[in-house]
C-alpha cells in the first residue's frame, strides 16, 4: 500500500513538471511504453525489482532501454536512483497515465466481449458510449469466452451487462421463482 501511495506522489510530481514544461503528452507516451515494456519483459521486471542489483546499474540500464525518452522521464529515473525506489517504476507509470487521462478529461471504457472486437463493433460501442458520457473515451477490450456473447461495459463505477451469460442467469432466476 505504501508503494502505491509513493507511486501516486511521484506520478503527480512528474505530471506537474511535465505539464509546466508542456511535454505531458510526450511523457505519457513514455510512461505507457515503460509500463508495457516492464509488463511484457519478465527479465527487465526481475532486474528492476532485484534488491541485490545496485541502483546505479538500474538507472544506466533504464537509460539505455529508454534512450529516446523525454528528459522529464529520464529525470524520474535519476530521482528513483537518489531515493532507491526503482521497484515502483511500473506503478508510477500506470498512475501517471491515469492522472494524465483525468487531467485531459479522458475516461477508459472497459469492454469485455466473447471474441475480439473488430473496428465496426468498436465504432458501435463508441457511439453508444457517447450517448451517456460527454468525455473523450478510450476503449480497452478484454476477451472472456465465458460470457458466451454480447458484452459487458464498465466506465468508471458504472457497469452495463449485456452478455448472454447474464441474460441466461436472469432467466434461470425467474424460472426458479
Amino acid at each position: 500500500m505504501s508503494g502505491t501511495r509513493a507511486a501516486i506522489r511521484y506520478a503527480k510530481a512528474i505530471l506537474e513538471i511535465a505539464d509546466s514544461k508542456k511535454v505531458a503528452s510526450e511523457v505519457s507516451a513514455d510512461m505507457a511504453l515503460i509500463s508495457s515494456t516492464i509488463d511484457s519483459n519478465a527479465e527487465l521486471n526481475i532486474f528492476i525489482q532485484s534488491p541485490t542489483i545496485k541502483v546505479e546499474q538500474k538507472e544506466n540500464a533504464l537509460l539505455e532501454v529508454f534512450a529516446n525518452a523525454n528528459a522529464v522521464t529520464k529525470s524520474l529515473f535519476h530521482l528513483l536512483l537518489e531515493n532507491k525506489r526503482f521497484e515502483i517504476l511500473d506503478v508510477i507509470a500506470s498512475e501517471y497515465n491515469k492522472l494524465f487521462d483525468i487531467m485531459n478529461g479522458v475516461e477508459v471504457a472497459k469492454v469485455t466481449t466473447a471474441i475480439p472486437m473488430d473496428a465496426a463493433l468498436e465504432a458501435k460501442v463508441s457511439a453508444k458510449i457517447a450517448t451517456f458520457s460527454d468525455k473523450k473515451i478510450t476503449i480497452e477490450n478484454t476477451v472472456d469466452p465465458s460470457i458466451i456473447g454480447g458484452f459487458i461495459l464498465r466506465i468508471g463505477d458504472k457497469q452495463y451487462n449485456g452478455s448472454v451469460a447474464n441474460r441466461l442467469q436472469v432467466l434461470k432466476r425467474e424460472l426458479n421463482n
